[in-house]
């Protein structure tokens, strides 16, 4: 049985008064004060989340996973050779989670990629009510950012704020809809920046807030007190998966690159300096005789990296990425992994106890980053990769049966134009199919020949 714990309402209307008196004169350059009450004006939030709340979304979806089913051995000394030990059954599934319109004129809804990772069917509810199905742009299940788009009039986006202008005590407001209850609103404070070391996801830089975050409102914004997108919401830490005042959310600049890199090549170009290191404690700063007692200590320079050509060498202590302060190994990965290849960075460095500035020119990851094939009906089945040097579109892991296979396509081709019209990347192959209907000619190579194939 679930248990409801209530409020008393004088205890809220001291919260509020608080409040009140932390707030800086600035505020109502941004908020209008209802009027007062038995003579004492009492502050709302009220203005602000009027213009925030329309640009937060519910999300529903549904897909199949996989499910391994094991057989006892018993099966096969009664002679029911029928059976697999192995046997892999496809179960339906539904999931709820949040998001939040970044683009009106696009359509686009930033949210978290463990909320639509598998879904086949995403369904957006905006605040008006208004239910409209969702395809998925591309996603980074290393940072679990997901960008889909919607076709729909009259959305309202949310104004992205600098992150790195936060400051632990600043206050936070979460919107999102827990439990499916609908969209919330909850508030506290910013408790901590730059966390990392999680385990959450490969690249971490949280934001840590006490505003109630709970199942549901992964993908939901995190905003400042303009109704700014800070954040977007993850994840909790709490013994039963309820809140218990530690949540945490994906910096606004972090999702923001991250975004922009999907729209613009359908997948992450992430950075990377190629180096290896751990962050700096105690026992390091007393062997190399360190002035300070975080940072990135760099053990490793790979050759012929970024931070190799830029001048960055094994015993280097990194503190500052753009003039923000690294306090550990994890939290410079985080930065760094969320700009862009070809991206230039400035890094601050302590080398035999002395600071140095050094611009890095980021180089790409080598590893795979495959797009997702929610582009086209065509395509349904397959996934789809940018192939290198950014001079084709490469068809991975066709399902059997899909629409992809049926109309001809294999896994390992190479498409290079369609209709004549070139296509170096999957943003321009999402581009060019965007509203076409009809015949298309793709022309790809296969097994090193160039063929067209004729697709309705």
């Amino acid at each position: 049985m679930k248990k409801l714990f209530i409020v008393p309402l004088s205890a809220i209307f001291s919260a509020a008064i608080l409040i009140s008196s932390l707030m800086p004169s600035t505020a109502h350059a941004f908020s209008i004060w209802p009027s007062s009450v038995d003579g004492q004006t009492m502050p709302s939030l009220a203005p602000m989340l009027e213009k925030a709340t329309p640009a937060v979304v519910s999300i529903a979806v549904k897909g199949t996973h996989k499910v391994k089913q094991n057989v006892p051995n018993i099966f096969r000394f009664f002679g029911n050779q029928s059976q697999n030990p192995n046997q892999v059954q496809q179960r339906p599934f539904r999931g709820l989670g949040s998001g939040v319109i970044i683009d009106a004129k696009e359509g686009y809804i930033v949210t978290n990629n463990h909320v639509v990772e598998k879904a086949d069917e995403i369904l957006i509810t905006l605040k008006d009510g208004r239910q409209i199905e969702a395809k998925k742009i591309g996603s980074d299940a290393d940072s679990d950012i997901a960008l889909l788009q919607i076709d729909a009039d009259d959305l309202i986006a949310i104004k992205i704020a600098d992150s790195d202008k936060l400051r632990v005590g600043d206050f936070a407001i979460a919107i999102g809809s827990p439990f499916g209850l609908g969209q919330t609103v909850t508030s506290g404070i910013v408790s901590a920046l730059g966390r990392s070391g999680l385990n959450i996801e490969d690249y971490e830089d949280f934001i840590q807030t006490d505003a109630a975050i709970n199942s549901g409102n992964s993908g939901g914004a995190l905003v400042n007190l303009r109704g700014e997108l800070i954040g977007i919401n993850t994840a909790i830490l709490g013994p039963n998966g309820g809140n218990v005042g530690i949540g945490f959310a994906i910096p606004s600049n972090m999702m923001h690159n991250l975004a922009k890199q999907i729209i613009e090549f359908g997948e992450v170009h992430r950075g990377v300096l190629g180096v290896s290191g751990r962050s700096v404690n105690s026992d390091i700063a007393k062997a190399m005789e360190l002035d300070t007692n975080q940072g990135g200590f760099i053990e490793q320079v790979m050759p012929d990296s970024a931070a190799d050509e830029a001048g960055i060498k094994p015993g280097d202590v990194i503190i500052k990425v753009n003039g923000k302060s690294i306090k550990t190994f994890s939290a410079l990965r985080g930065k760094i992994g969320s700009i862009g290849a070809g991206k230039k960075v400035k890094l601050t460095i302590v080398r035999n106890g002395t600071e140095k500035n050094f611009t890095v020119k980021l180089k790409q990851s080598q590893a795979n980053n495959v797009a997702a094939a929610g582009i086209h009906p065509i395509f349904e089945g397959a996934e789809l990769e940018n192939n290198s040097n950014n001079n084709g579109v490469i068809v991975r892991n066709i399902e059997e049966d899909s629409p992809a296979e049926l109309v001809g396509l294999q896994s390992g081709d190479l498409i290079t134009a369609i209709n004549r019209a070139r296509i170096s990347n999957v943003a321009e192959l999402r581009s060019y199919l965007k509203d076409k209907k009809g015949v298309f000619a793709l022309n790809i190579i296969r097994d090193n020949y160039s063929q067209y194939l004729m697709i309705r």
